[in-house]
């Protein structure tokens, strides 16, 4: 049991501190003094900084790739479906997020912006092969929505894609207090989410002129 909670509080420090500061600004010793350990107990639990970093990820990873692989798969059953639809089905695994700790949606999506702007190319291999099933049916779904997107146009939108979601939550708390305040507008993280949905959605299928 003490060996589990080493490894919990450990896991539990480096996930604020990456969502927080990033990855690349990060270090062993923040982690392990946050989490009031010895870096001994960090190489014994995870083995390296990499593999601390690919267990972070993997607690929110393991619940939220496979709902989003179900949900992908149901829309490649219908006959037609658009992008909104497509964008649609990470929202419930998104917020079931809150599983794993009460701001789980926002932290994932820091984590996950933070793995792409620091560019930790050991995080993409990572989440390709173990989540290769689920990129492949992202990409039919997106294919299937938007059939004349070029491969570069579509690598650019997903990129502003990601950036816009990430800058969203990040700033949640911000964004919702300004809708309440000035347009008495009161609204949760899940309907933020519904609401940036369409924009992206937009953008995605915009003319390429």
């Amino acid at each position: 049991m003490a060996q589990h909670n080493t490894k919990q509080k450990i896991l539990d420090a480096a996930e604020v501190l990456f969502a927080g500061q990033g990855f690349n600004d990060t270090s062993l010793r923040q982690i392990t003094s946050a989490a009031d350990v010895n870096l001994a107990s960090v190489n014994y639990h995870f083995g390296s900084r990499k593999d601390l970093i690919k267990a972070v990820m993997d607690r929110y990873l393991g619940l939220f790739m496979p709902e989003v692989n179900q949900a992908l798969k149901q829309l490649l059953a219908q006959p037609e479906i658009n992008v909104k639809q497509v964008f649609e089905c990470f929202v419930g695994p998104l917020m079931g997020l809150k599983r794993v700790r009460r701001r789980g949606p926002e932290i994932f999506l820091q984590l996950l912006g933070g793995g792409y702007m620091d560019n930790q190319g050991f995080l993409r291999w990572f989440i390709v092969n173990h989540y290769g099933e689920v990129l492949t049916n992202f990409s039919r779904c997106i294919r299937r929505a938007a059939p004349g997107l070029p491969s570069a146009e579509l690598f650019w939108r997903l990129h502003f894609t990601l950036g816009t979601v990430v800058f969203t939550m990040a700033s949640s708390d911000a964004l919702r207090d300004i809708a309440r305040n000035d347009f008495n507008e009161d609204i949760d993280v899940e309907g933020l989410v519904h609401k940036v949905i369409p924009y992206l959605a937009g953008g995605m299928e915009a003319r390429n002129d």
